[in-house]
């Protein structure tokens, strides 16, 4: 039996690329998903093609029962978890601080920090050594604006993942004893579909400018830093966080 990870959001973008990584690198891997089965489903036949064991589970990460559930299938379907990449996120609207509504921050928080916690808070139960695992890795997918702060744009999205980092930091020094590392990746602008589906289409030609490296990273490119942090070769590595980013 290989190791099991579990990659919230697999089935487009960085998850995607995430998963079928994860499996090349001998893991066998579920994937949650809110919606687009074909997509979810697309990824697990990658991931199969592999070698590896895969599974697809339909999950809300703003519903602590979906999650639960994730977990729960994945215990009973695959295995004990070895590893956890917390990368289910939204951005929101693209709007001001001035005009976002009270619904649509405590969206993008439940989503971005509620929904990582909970599902790590699922993680260490199961991988922790005080509680008879065997100890794992949890990789956070965080975003470079958590340092930029989004002005005029998102904000709010940039502040979850604020959280998001001091989260990061607070549970890796919280289980480190139990044989367990935190991290997280902090990707800049990255070629996926998200930018389109909030309405900013034009947004990668506008920002392209400002990275030093003069063009987008690729879901691959995040996936390779992820599976770095996941493996023994970054056995004292945590708590720290890996720039993708192009050096913005």
């Amino acid at each position: 039996m290989g190791r099991i990870a579990i990659v919230t959001g697999g089935g487009r973008g960085i998850g995607r690329a995430t998963a079928i990584a994860a499996a090349r690198a001998g893991y066998d891997v579920a994937i949650s998903y809110l919606d687009r089965a074909d997509a979810a489903q697309a990824t697990i036949e990658a991931v199969r093609a592999a070698g590896r064991r895969g599974l697809a589970v339909q999950a809300d990460s703003a519903s602590e029962p979906d999650l639960l559930r994730l977990f729960e299938t994945v215990d009973r379907e695959l295995g004990r978890v070895d590893a956890l990449v917390n990368n289910a996120g939204i951005v929101g609207r693209v709007a001001r601080v001035d005009s976002v509504s009270a619904a649509e921050i405590a969206q993008v928080m439940m989503v971005n920090v509620v929904g990582c916690f909970v599902a790590a808070r699922e993680a260490v139960k199961r991988m922790s050594t005080r509680r008879g695992g065997k100890g794992g890795a949890i990789v956070n997918v965080s975003s470079a604006a958590s340092r930029l702060g989004s002005p005029n744009e998102f904000v709010h999205y940039a502040a979850s993942k604020g959280a998001l980092d001091t989260f990061t930091l607070g549970l890796a020094k919280e289980v480190a004893e139990e044989g367990i590392r935190v991290n997280a990746v902090r990707p800049g602008l990255i070629e996926t579909d998200i930018h389109a589906a909030v309405g900013a289409a034009g947004r990668i030609e506008r920002i392209l400018p400002s990275v030093p490296m003069k063009r987008v990273g690729t879901p691959d490119e995040v996936a390779a830093a992820i599976l770095w942090l996941l493996s023994d070769a970054a056995s004292y590595v945590t708590g720290s966080f890996v720039e993708v980013s192009g050096g913005r």
